[in-house]
């Protein structure tokens, strides 16, 4: 791409069209994203991204678990904290989202701003580690580890969604008959259930998205709501100030300062996947002005939004150990129920929270399956040609979403035999998600400090400085978690309290590693406007052999 073609890509334009083809990927081509239909606006993308965030409804499954690591304190100043360091994050990749507005994301966000010389082998690891990421949120992650008694993703993410929405489910069904007992097989197949009403929605119903992100926008703010009103008008014994804002609980076995950062963590739990809104630009009209806002406003409503849930728990929460411990596996349905004294009221309330993990089940599949399309439009999957086709009449990367679905299901089915087995593969997708991100401010950090790329020309862009000091907050933070998220998170640590997730992250990146060097290689073309990516980078769509291609980028 030469430099006058370069210049034309952030101009202004009256197509989102015409952009996504500055970027790379021709019209000409057999496949083409923008078959894809444009069909959300600002509004609806904030209730898609808010739906797969929804940090007030992930707190309710963190809660426990940060009480019991630093209490009721630790969780509130660190959850203010983390929203603001989750800021230094959101609003450089909003930056990179408005720069580059393709779905492909983080792995595309890379390729372009990382040092030639690296760009298009540490893009296709991001991507791979994307989706990883992407097979779970990380509400479900923390939830998991609550409603199943063990330690701590796009692919994942839907899978353990599912299983959350199928345990809110069957919650309720225990605490109306107190008599049955929940099955794990039970859980699964209702989880399944789930799934298979997301993809049904997403391969014939695709063009009720956005209606559906509108609508659910509006029912989780109601919601959010009714609940909070509700658990401070009937509860009559709430706790006192100093327990929620002074008194320091430590049931770990760590040390003080251990646990404390467990405590942290946990408020990481409830701020995540506000980089939805970037997979699905290519569906949004003016994506490169408004994903961006999507992506910060839907950070900054979480933060409002889980602040204040938090502090509603913490003061409405009864005994610990009992709600912890609860037959409907669900602590959150405990303490509604603890405050309300009705089960009908109980399951009104709770029954608002499972439409939310519903609908975000639906929204993660739909955001999954086109980060599976982006990636192997760019050959970055096996059998690319088959994912990356888009059914011309409904619109829908068909193949991508069945792929989605099948992956959910074949995850969720792990829960058939073992907790910790499931519990492994969350491990694997929480960090997926957080390096993913990191992956994405370093190249940014490394291009800006090599020359390579040192202004963001998107039409969401801050200052250099800002936006440099923005990008090295937001690596240092997700740096942090990354690390912390591999410690135990209770003493002694035996082989049931053990946190494998750095074992199983180890493999994914010999996994990514062995792919790239097999096929990733000679296959893997990264953005289509990409042109300076260093090795055999000239793949054509239809198959032919790449050629080596040496040009550089000029700035």
């Amino acid at each position: 791409m030469s430099q006058e073609d370069e210049s034309q890509v952030f101009k202004g334009t009256t197509s989102e069209d015409v952009r996504l083809e500055d970027l790379g990927y021709e019209q000409g081509e057999s496949i083409t994203m923008w078959e894809l239909k444009r069909s959300f606006g600002l509004l609806s993308m904030i209730g898609f991204s808010f739906s797969v965030v929804t940090s007030w409804t992930a707190l309710s499954g963190v809660f426990v678990v940060g009480v019991t690591s630093g209490g009721p304190p630790v969780m509130i100043y660190s959850f203010i904290g983390v929203s603001l360091v989750t800021l230094a994050v959101a609003i450089p990749m909003a930056e990179m989202c408005s720069m580059y507005p393709v779905a492909g994301g983080q792995y595309s966000w890379v390729a372009a701003l990382a040092p030639p010389k690296i760009a298009r082998g540490l893009s296709y690891v991001t991507g791979w580690f994307m989706l990883i990421g992407m097979g779970q949120d990380l509400y479900a992650n923390i939830a998991i580890h609550i409603l199943m008694g063990s330690s701590l993703g796009l692919l994942a993410m839907g899978a353990t969604n599912n299983s959350i929405a199928s345990n809110f489910i069957l919650g309720m069904a225990n605490l109306v008959f107190p008599e049955y007992t929940i099955e794990r097989w039970q859980t699964v197949l209702v989880a399944y259930l789930v799934a298979f009403l997301s993809a049904a929605v997403n391969l014939w119903g695709s063009h009720l998205l956005h209606k559906i992100s509108k609508f659910i926008l509006i029912w989780n703010v109601g919601s959010f709501i009714v609940i909070t009103i509700t658990l401070l008008a009937t509860n009559d014994h709430k706790q006192s100030p100093s327990f929620v804002f002074s008194e320091f609980e430590n049931s770990t076995g760590w040390g003080t300062g251990m646990a404390a950062i467990i405590g942290i963590l946990q408020a990481c739990f409830g701020m995540c996947c506000y980089d939805a809104p970037s997979h699905m630009t290519e569906e949004m009209k003016s994506a490169s002005k408004e994903a961006p806002k999507a992506i910060v406003l839907a950070v900054v409503l979480g933060a409002v939004t889980g602040f204040i849930f938090l502090l509603t728990l913490c003061f409405c929460i009864g005994d610990i150990s009992a709600t912890a411990n609860s037959s409907t596996g669900v602590p959150v349905i405990q303490i509604i129920y603890d405050s309300t004294g009705s089960k009908a009221g109980t399951c009104i309330l709770t029954t608002l929270i499972t439409v939310i993990v519903i609908v975000a089940g639906n929204n993660i599949l739909a955001e999954g399956s086109r980060s599976v399309y982006a990636f192997a439009r760019d050959n970055g999957l096996p059998f690319s040609k088959v994912f990356s086709k888009v059914n011309p009449k409904t619109q829908v990367p068909v193949n991508a979403v069945l792929l989605t679905l099948v992956v959910q299901l074949a995850l969720d089915a792990i829960e058939f035999g073992t907790i910790t087995g499931f519990e492994t593969v969350i491990s694997i997708s929480t960090e997926g998600f957080y390096l993913s991100y990191a992956m994405a401010l370093g190249s940014r950090l490394l291009g800006y400090f090599s020359g390579h790329v040192t202004k963001m020309e998107g039409p969401y862009a801050f200052s250099g400085p800002v936006s440099i000091a923005l990008n090295i907050i937001g690596l240092l933070f997700l740096l942090f978690a990354s690390i912390t998220f591999n410690f135990p998170s209770t003493y002694p640590v035996d082989k049931d309290s053990m946190n494998y997730t750095s074992a199983a992250i180890g493999v994914i990146a010999l996994i990514s590693l062995a792919t790239w060097i097999t096929t990733g290689r000679k296959q893997f073309t990264g953005p289509g406007a990409v042109n300076f990516l260093k090795g055999q980078t000239d793949v054509s769509r239809e198959g032919t052999q790449p050629a080596d291609m040496t040009e550089e980028k000029k700035h």
